[in-house]
């Protein structure tokens, strides 16, 4: 299963502004930054995405079982 890290604005925003500004609740956006998400909905990538202005595949690390 893919997780995901995510990563801070490069402009220091903290995790709660980026989850405002993303629309996902901070403890959300805390199981994601922790490797602790079972699935991701690709509405919230994509939205992570836009804010924070990357790709996708520059959020996932592929993790072998």
């Amino acid at each position: 299963m893919p997780q995901a890290r995510v990563r801070r604005g490069r402009d220091g925003r903290t995790g709660t502004r980026l989850s405002e500004l993303v629309g996902v609740s901070i403890v959300n956006l805390s199981v994601l930054k922790n490797d602790r998400a079972r699935a991701i909905r690709h509405s919230i990538l994509s939205a992570i995405c836009r804010v924070l202005d990357c790709e996708v595949g520059d959020l996932l690390v592929r993790a072998d079982a």
